[in-house]
């Protein structure tokens, strides 16, 4: 028998921008109010399009304490870290606390801006999480980080300027403006800390 879904009258509605790329590479998505932070980074992860190959993190305000504090899962990256999937989105973000930088992949360092622009009430019969509007692709993973995503730009500019062997820049061919919402698809966030815990990332 399939788990039973918890009830939820609203949505947080977030814009996810990676930092440091112009023109911008972003995301709106609506997502329920009873989420975690890892069911957030799930719905990160499937609306930018990266494949949660790597650790994330989020830092925000903490509102009952007013310092920072790190949401994801413990590494030896960062310090004290309080567990993704136990912490609830609605007990940190809120139109007063509005605000989280979100980091995936400690080698290439890509932090996005979460921003929480509305809190609103759920519509029948919409699935949900559900991705409303974005633009341009996401890089693809293990490039080097914002300055290694320039570098391919220039080369997809300049294919004749390439160095090394032509079939190591297969994976590379893709169009940086594409971006559709009907493409994508949201994960089940269980299935997925189910299969990082199985593969030895928890």
């Amino acid at each position: 028998m399939p788990a039973k879904k918890r009830l939820f009258e609203n949505v947080y509605q977030f814009k996810i921008t990676l930092r440091e790329i112009r023109p911008p590479i972003w995301r709106r998505i609506q997502v329920p109010e009873t989420c975690s932070f890892w069911d957030l980074h799930v719905a990160i992860q499937d609306a930018m399009g990266w494949t949660d190959a790597h650790l994330h993190e989020f830092r925000m305000r903490d509102p009952r304490s007013g310092g920072n504090v790190d949401i994801g899962y413990p590494n030896e990256f960062s310090g004290e870290t309080l567990l993704g999937w136990r912490t609830a989105i609605a007990d940190f973000f809120s139109p007063e606390n509005p605000r989280a930088v979100y980091t995936y992949d400690f080698g290439d360092d890509w932090e996005h801006l979460v921003v929480l622009e509305k809190i609103l009430p759920k519509e029948p019969g919409i699935p949900y999480p559900r991705c409303i509007k974005g633009k341009r692709a996401c890089p693809p993973e293990d490039i080097g980080g914002v300055w290694g995503y320039y570098d391919l730009l220039e080369d997809l500019k300049n294919p004749g300027a390439r160095d090394g062997d032509e079939d190591e820049w297969d994976a590379y061919e893709f169009d940086p403006e594409e971006f559709d919402c009907a493409d994508v698809s949201f994960d089940d966030p269980k299935k997925r800390l189910k299969y990082a815990g199985e593969i030895g990332l928890l």
